[in-house]
């Protein structure tokens, strides 16, 4: 489902990149580099000052952006501003390919599917795995869902965005659920550093002298996914490292240490609660992984 980055150099397809937040001028940015005639539209007109100098083509309107290229990128706040924009020139949209990067959810992806068929456009929906600066280079990955004709189609023009281009399958909603899944990941890792740069702050310990160790940590615990992921795709999960007791266990020590150094104690009570109930669910002898059986319940009040 992956394809590499590869020679693109005599496709010149015209895009439209239509959104010029920062991840916008990126995007339109990497078009440009790979030599592509290169439309752009934005609510604030001089956000585009940059990308025309550079070659850009500013459009007086988005009905022209629309209508400047077969291949329309938008990239905005959420799913309603698509909308916002696009609704009053759907008609423009047909027979052209619209390639959403707006983040948003599954549902909102599959609406926006919906209207883009009935449009007469064609349409893949994207996430982004990169900050602005990492587009168009080897640090960027995308992934889209939506028809494979249309992916194949244009992934030599969507490739000047990243070195890794990954086509997740027809339905429309995996790349927003996809990228839903990487963010609670990023967010996870980081709320984790920054709990455990408060308890050693109260220590005296500097948060860059914690982050060496921190990134240690987090390259080993990356190491563990590929056998995690295998234990619950079999629904199997036998305690490789150590049980969730054991887990258990150093999480009421973590609550403590924080209570003793006066930090914030809701992150690492919260995982102790999710332990407590895998182990009251009959997993206590089981590895870390039967903890998915908490995440795929609906939170109850």
């Amino acid at each position: 489902m992956t394809t590499e980055k590869h020679d693109h150099a005599n496709d010149t397809t015209p895009v439209t990149v239509i959104g010029l937040g920062l991840m916008g001028q990126a995007l339109a940015g990497a078009f440009l580099r790979g030599g592509h005639p290169t439309t752009v539209w934005n609510r604030t007109a001089a956000k585009a000052d940059a990308l025309v100098a550079e070659g850009a083509t500013l459009a007086g309107s988005v009905g022209d952006a629309v209508a400047a290229s077969p291949l329309v990128v938008v990239c905005v706040t959420d799913y309603d501003a698509v909308h916002g924009l696009l609704d009053p020139v759907g008609d423009a949209l047909a027979g052209r390919t619209l390639v959403n990067l707006t983040s948003g959810t599954s549902e909102g992806a599959r609406q926006t599917a919906e209207w883009a068929a009935r449009q007469g456009a064609t349409y893949l929906d994207g996430g982004i795995m990169a900050v602005p600066q990492g587009i168009g280079t080897a640090d960027a990955a995308l992934v889209y869902s939506g028809p494979r004709a249309a992916f194949d189609r244009y992934e030599p023009v969507l490739a000047n965005l990243g070195a890794t281009s990954t086509h997740l399958g027809e339905d429309h909603a995996l790349s927003a659920l996809h990228e839903m899944a990487v963010v609670g990941l990023m967010w996870s890792i980081m709320n984790g550093f920054l709990q455990g740069a408060a308890m050693l702050s109260a220590a005296g310990v500097s948060a860059s002298a914690y982050a060496p160790i921190a990134t240690l940590a987090t390259t080993t615990v990356n190491e563990w996914l590929p056998g995690y992921a295998r234990q619950i795709d079999d629904d199997a999960y036998p305690p490789l490292d150590a049980t969730l007791d054991t887990h258990l266990a150093a999480m009421e020590h973590m609550v403590r240490e924080a209570e003793a150094l006066g930090v914030n104690t809701e992150l690492p009570a919260f995982i102790k609660d999710l332990a407590e109930r895998g182990v009251a669910g009959g997993h206590g002898g089981n590895g870390y992984p039967a903890l998915i059986e908490q995440f795929r319940k609906p939170r109850t009040t």
